[in-house]
């Protein structure tokens, strides 16, 4: 049995653009997304602190240093330019692992640039 938990998030990430006709994704400045061992087209959760919206998509990465965080596609109509959005990984574990596992959260600024980097329980 594997049990699905939190592996890392960004937190408070700044949207910079959205982009309604594209194929759908996230787009994240590639050293955020290697801060919190996100991977290429890995899944995640997306939630707008702005309005409450909630989907889930996939990362792909940015140009490293840029700040940027864009929603691509159908998105795009949840989630607008400047709201504060929160993206979560996730991972499954056996429950053994479970037990020692410690997310990786990153705290972004307003120009997405991490503020702070650490492991919570």
């Amino acid at each position: 049995m594997f049990v699905k938990l939190l592996k890392s998030k960004l937190h408070q990430a700044t949207v910079t653009d959205t982009k309604l006709h594209y194929a759908g994704s996230i787009l994240i400045d590639f050293v955020l997304m290697e801060s919190a061992g996100i991977l290429p087209y890995e899944s995640v959760l997306v939630a707008d602190l702005n309005n409450g919206n909630r989907l889930e998509t996939y990362a792909v990465p940015a140009e490293a240093d840029s700040g940027q965080v864009v929603i691509l596609g159908a998105a795009a109509r949840l989630i607008k330019p400047k709201d504060i959005i929160i993206i979560f990984s996730f991972a499954y574990y056996t429950p053994e692992e479970a037990k020692k596992i410690k997310p990786k959260v990153i705290v972004l600024d307003e120009n997405n640039k991490i503020k702070t980097a650490e492991r919570n329980s």
